[in-house]
């Protein structure tokens, strides 16, 4: 990558990384564009995988749908997402992705802001709260969530 600072990020350039939750294909943070506000990662969730219930304490999301159906949790609503259609997600609010279809799922993940004060950096991102109540049984009946880990 060129010294100055990168204004485009062609697939060969995405930093990639595999989470407990998806394989994922960054297109923009900060140690690839100059960015201090955005973070943008296209993330590929296998079928029957998740993102269980979590929050990031200081950045607001939205997830968007590329491929496949997210079964999208914001707080305690749930809707099936699809190609083109997206969930915003305040800071702070629990959310979590399914994908408890045959397919796979194809989303981006955009957070803002990418860089944070030292204070709010020390918190740890994302929280893990899927073993509290309610959000452990929240989905009883439905298909079971495995993940990468």
């Amino acid at each position: 990558m060129p010294e100055s600072p990168a204004r485009f990020i062609q697939i060969d350039d995405a930093a990639r990384e595999t989470n407990p939750w998806t394989n994922n294909e960054w297109l923009c943070r900060p140690d690839l564009v100059e960015a201090d506000k955005l973070l943008l990662v296209r993330a590929n969730m296998d079928p029957m995988h998740c993102h269980p219930f979590h929050f990031h304490p200081h950045r607001e999301e939205i997830i968007y749908v590329i491929y496949g159906r997210a079964e999208q949790w914001v707080g305690t609503e749930k809707r099936i997402l699809k190609a083109g259609e997206m969930a915003h997600i305040p800071p702070g609010v629990i959310h979590a992705t399914y994908n408890p279809h045959h397919e796979p799922l194809v989303f981006l993940a955009i957070l803002s802001p990418a860089k944070l004060p030292d204070d709010l950096a020390a918190v740890p991102d994302p929280q893990d709260i899927s073993d509290q109540a309610p959000w452990s049984t929240i989905r009883a009946g439905l298909p079971e969530c495995r993940t990468l880990a």
